[in-house]
Parts: structure tokens; sequence; C-alpha cells
């Protein structure tokens, strides 16, 4: 008799890898046979090295999801695809990541009676549209949450407003994020840094889509005036740079040739542009679950500046292992900026070793594995 399938579906090949790896191989030694369905990319080449391959360990397909457009014809044919997956591989449960997988999947998987851990990754831009397209959207997310097997959430706020909007029907589960494996992310040797004026210079990442609502423009004004004030200052921006936002090349070029913002694209392994910086910016006022970029650079011992926004403030000890400030505001940003500036690197040394500990206590991966593999046992023995 052949082992339960369990079918993880997601949009980007950064989510499997980063995010999930530790989760896919969990499942397999736990006796289950695993299919992954997520766009081809090159962390699955990554992926092959750490020992994992492509339909040896793991079943994979290869879906067609525009991620952020609203084309009908295309999202009816993820629609469709996602119908004669199911039909063939009959998985025994299905895990589903991120919005389009959340909602087509999910819908599919009901109508074929096939039960679906949803994961609410975050609302996404979702929560920075309104009118019509926002209320549809919420729309499809009740409609496609309310038959979920288990619905896990990675952050509170998500979780609270899921259930005044009648989201959740069945059992649900508060998360820590997608957690951080703390083996990937040790703390790093802390470089050596000055004042922003003599000195060696203070780093400072941002790494990320290249994504308006990601806070992208104002971390970029915010550099251009640090930049004027603090020359011995270092601005990196690191990740792909989203379709719907390609405008933003030729001004990332512009940055670079002025030196004010260095774009250094999408990396295959960040954690060597971990160990050269002092801090993370995420300057998101995005619909996040929990961010993980946050989490891996506090587990590096890094120092967090984000916003108050929910998945991004829950990150940090706000003036302990970094700062918060209010997302959209520039002025609070450059002046948690400069709070950074003034510190000696001991000092900022150990705000970065504050967020290790955080992270240590409240953020392991371990909790994570452990919810999906006892929800996957409950879902299969039966029980409710």
């Amino acid at each position: 008799m052949d082992k339960p399938l369990i079918a993880l579906l997601t949009n980007n090949d950064d989510d499997v890898y980063c995010f999930r790896l530790e989760l896919i191989q969990a499942i397999i030694d736990a006796g289950f046979r695993m299919l992954i369905s997520c766009p081809d990319g090159p962390k699955f080449e990554v992926m092959d090295e750490s020992g994992l391959k492509k339909n040896k360990d793991f079943l994979y397909d290869d879906p067609p999801i525009d991620r952020r457009g609203t084309s009908i014809i295309n999202d009816s044919k993820l629609l469709s695809h996602y119908w004669r997956l199911f039909r063939h591989y009959k998985p025994a449960v299905v895990l589903t990541y991120t919005a389009k997988p959340n909602v087509y999947a999910s819908l599919v998987a009901r109508f074929l009676n096939i039960p679906v851990i949803n994961n609410v990754t975050g609302l996404g831009s979702v929560v920075n549209e309104s009118g019509i397209k926002q209320q549809l959207i919420m729309w499809l997310f009740k409609t496609a949450y309310r038959g979920s097997a288990c619905i896990m959430f990675q952050n509170s706020t998500n979780m609270n407003l899921a259930k005044e909007l009648g989201w959740v029907k069945g059992p649900s589960r508060l998360i820590p994020g997608s957690g951080v494996a703390l083996n990937r992310f040790p703390v790093q040797e802390y470089p050596d840094g000055g004042n922003g004026i003599c000195g060696e210079p203070v780093v400072f990442n941002y790494i990320g889509r290249i994504l308006h609502d990601k806070g992208v423009d104002d971390y970029i004004e915010a550099a251009r005036r640090i930049k004027s004030k603090y020359p011995k200052s270092e601005f990196n921006m690191l990740g792909f740079v989203e379709p719907t936002e390609s405008h933003y090349e030729a001004e990332l070029k512009e940055l670079g040739d002025k030196e004010i913002v260095f774009y250094r694209g999408s990396q295959k392994d960040v954690k060597p542009w971990i160990k050269r910086a002092h801090a993370i910016i995420h300057p998101s006022t995005y619909g996040e679950g929990m961010s993980n970029v946050l989490l891996e650079n506090a587990s590096s011992g890094r120092v967090i500046i984000t916003t108050d926004n929910p998945g991004c403030r829950e990150t940090v000890n706000d003036n302990i292992s970094g700062f918060i400030y209010p997302g959209g505001n520039v002025d609070e940003l450059v002046n948690k900026i400069e709070l950074v500036m003034a510190m000696n690197n001991t000092d900022r040394m150990q705000m970065g070793l504050e967020g290790r500990k955080k992270v240590e206590k409240e953020f392991s991966r371990d909790v994570v594995i452990e919810a999906y593999i006892s929800n996957i046992n409950r879902i299969i023995s039966g029980e409710k």
C-alpha cells in the first residue's frame, strides 16, 4: 500500500527553500510521500545540492501562477491546473501557502473532498486596496478558508481579523510565522563599524522583493538623507524586482551610480550579505504574515529596524533588540537609523545578540514543524 501523499503548494521557489525546507524533510522523515507544486526557480537547484532532489525525494509540479496578476483567464488556467493535479495524484492532505494557492487550490480540494491546511502568510497588498476589488478578494479568502481542515495564522492580528470576518469555521492555530532555522542562521561575527563619518562604514540592508508596499521608497529616501550627512554609511538592496514594479530598475541603477543605494540583485544565499551588515531595515506596510527576513537577521545577531506593521513588530523588543517606528513615516525611519549611527559598535553587537535570544525563545521552526505534523496525523487518522 502506498504511503499517504502530502501536497505542498506555493507561488515561489524562495518560499519552498527558505521557509519550508525543514518541514518538507520532516514530512518525508515521518513516512509520507511529498508533492511540491511551485513555479520552477534557482532555489530548487540549491535544494538539490542540500540532498532533496526533484522527482526523486519528492514529486514536482510546475504550475502556471501569475502571482500578482488579475487576469480571469490566467487564474482560470491555474484553477484547472489544480483540478487536474489533484485528480491525478489524489493527495491525502494539501498544504497551501500564499494567496492564489490558498484560494484556488482550496476551492478545488473542497470540491474533491481533500482536506486542506491553509497558512495565512499575510494578507499581502489587499490591506492597501479599497472598494470592490478589496471586497472581492476578501470574499474569495472567506470562501476558501471556511472549508479548511485547519488554518495556520502567522500573527494574532490576522487571526483575530479572520475570526471577526467569519473566515474560520473549523480548527485554527497561531504559529510563530514560518519560524527560523536557527542552525541555518547562526550568530555571525559582527563587523567593525564607525559612526558614519569616520571609521569603518556602517552597513544597512534591505532584503526582500522590490515592491512599493514593502516600503522600498521609504528606504531609498532615508538612504538619500543619511548619505548626505553620514558619508561612511552603506545601503544595500537584495531581492528581485516584481514584474509589475519594473520602473524601479532605472532608479536603482541611478542610485548605484551615485553610490546612494547599491542594488545587489536576487541572491541564492543572503548569509554573506547579512554577515557584512550591522543592521537590517524592513520598512514594510505590506500585509505580512511574519517577516522571515527579520527573523533570519535577528537569528544572525543583527540590529532590526522595522515598522509597527503586524508581522514586523512581533519580531523586535523595541529599544532592546532593535527599533520600531510608524510605517510610512520616513522622518522616524531616519531617526532610528541615526540612533544606530550614534551607538558604539559594541552596543550595536549586543543589541543584535538580544535579537538572537528572542528568536531562540519565541520563533524556533521546530514549533511550526510540530504543528504541521500533528495536524497531518490528526486529519489522516480521521480525528476532528
